[in-house]
């Protein structure tokens, strides 16, 4: 990704992505900011302005190329170019994750699942392998991973941590409730459930 987008606008980006399939899958050729803004509930200016970085030029009163914005959000967000992951934890979340085939339209390419668990090791989920936690590091270099997604309970979290660097994987998705120590130049993005729900329910 060349450019230096905020991550607010990639999120909205993104949701922009959603909207743009459903419109194709309805057959509609067109998109106004207007309407986007109002299945998102928020300003119309807003949607011009994050369209606008993505260098897509809208057509007065027909609005923008469904087709050609949703490929537009797909180069600037890099979705064309796949990243392979491991899923580190085979417990409830873990496997949610491995069920959800649509991370492979946004570039995202889950090769297995790693666990210490011998009951579930050697099972499959979704098509992909349940492997022994002892083989990551071997198998992390030999296919190139990027990502480790991180759902293994809270007080494994750190140690999991430690054998993700030492297995050079420079990306970690962190679904556990922890606060990871990792070296300066691994990037570590916290997915944290339970602050998106409380930003929900706070006022209700």
């Amino acid at each position: 990704m060349e450019k230096k987008i905020p991550e607010k606008v990639i999120n909205r980006l993104t949701l922009y992505h959603y909207i743009l399939q459903d419109y194709l899958n309805a057959g509609e050729k067109y998109i106004s900011s207007a309407q986007v803004s109002s299945l998102l509930n928020i300003d119309d200016s807003q949607v011009r302005k994050d369209i606008s970085i993505l260098d897509n030029s809208g057509k007065s009163r027909i609005g923008y190329d469904v087709e050609e914005l949703k490929t537009s959000i797909e180069k600037t967000l890099g979705f064309s170019k796949t990243k392979k992951a491991f899923i580190i934890g085979a417990g409830n979340l873990g496997m949610a994750l491995a069920k959800y085939d649509n991370f492979a339209n946004y570039g995202l390419n889950i090769i297995a699942l790693f666990d210490n668990d011998r009951a579930k090791i050697g099972s499959t989920v979704n098509g992909r392998l349940v492997l022994d936690i002892k083989k990551l590091a071997n198998l992390a270099r030999k296919n190139n991973v990027d990502i480790a997604i991180l759902t293994v309970p809270a007080k494994y979290a750190q140690q999991i941590a430690n054998l993700i660097v030492e297995s050079d994987i420079k990306y970690i998705w962190n679904f556990t409730p922890t606060v990871l120590c990792v070296p300066q130049n691994i990037q570590v993005w916290n997915e944290n459930l339970m602050g998106s729900l409380l930003q929900f329910t706070y006022n209700i």
